[in-house]
């Protein structure tokens, strides 16, 4: 797990008002910065793996549907912020990718787990470089410690402030109570509300610690001081110049 506290991770890839968020376009300049990249992952209506973040397509498409209620094909029609990009496959990244740098696999699933949480461990076994998974929903990460326990994972947290989660899942899961379920191997924090006593806990553990998501140099600084490495988007921090290899 050292890339997962040594290589900085490009937040949905290194894009910018040019370059849409998760597009293979994103994603090789990542590569080409020497960055690991963090994607969030989807499973369309027939069954596919998509890479995008959001649950509905609106923001980025201007099409208001979920995407997994729609069909891989359709969801590949669509344009990124008017762009040329497209939303890619997961087998689009991976072969992109080709080892190249880690990859950081966010699992977007709020439903019933198991149909894209197997699908995603399938497609990975024959991958052949370096990457973890991390979700916020514990049960996803269960699931991978039941039946894939050697695969990284790590528990996403934060305060939830922006979400209309009841007050007592917010407790829950921004104290990392139940760790216990998703028996992760690092944790991924949001990173204005570091430090905090759950985080100090994890890093007793021996956890490492990620912040996310850092979009200032003042911002950067302040995470290091709390965190091992950072996830990020907007400024470009210091990596090694070598190549980084499986």
């Amino acid at each position: 797990m050292l890339w997962l506290s040594n290589i900085p991770i490009a937040h949905r890839g290194l894009h910018d008002e040019n370059t849409p968020e998760n597009s293979l376009a994103a994603f090789k300049k990542a590569i080409e910065a020497g960055y690991a990249i963090e994607i969030d992952v989807h499973l369309s209506s027939d069954g596919e793996l998509m890479v995008f973040h959001d649950f509905n397509l609106n923001r980025m498409t201007g099409v208001d549907e979920e995407i997994t209620a729609v069909s891989a094909e359709f969801s590949k029609s669509l344009k990124l912020f008017g762009s040329d990009e497209t939303i890619p496959t997961f087998d689009e990244v991976l072969a992109l990718i080709d080892a190249n740098v880690p990859l950081l696999i966010e699992i977007k699933n709020e439903k019933a787990v198991g149909a894209l949480e197997s699908k995603l461990h399938t497609t990975l076994q024959g991958y052949r470089g370096e990457f973890a998974v991390q979700a916020f929903n514990p049960f996803v990460l269960a699931w991978f410690a039941k039946n894939a326990p050697h695969i990284t994972r790590g528990q996403l947290s934060g305060r939830f402030e922006d979400t209309t989660l009841p007050f007592y899942k917010k407790f829950l899961l921004g104290n990392l109570l139940l760790n216990s379920v998703s028996k992760p191997h690092f944790i991924a924090y949001e990173s204005q509300h570091l430090p905090n006593l759950a985080v100090s806990f994890a890093k007793l553990l021996k956890k490492p610690i990620l912040a996310w998501t850092v979009k200032s140099q003042e911002h950067s600084e302040y995470a290091k001081k709390h965190a091992d490495n950072i996830i990020f988007e907007s400024v470009r921090p210091a990596v090694k110049s070598e190549k980084h290899n499986a």
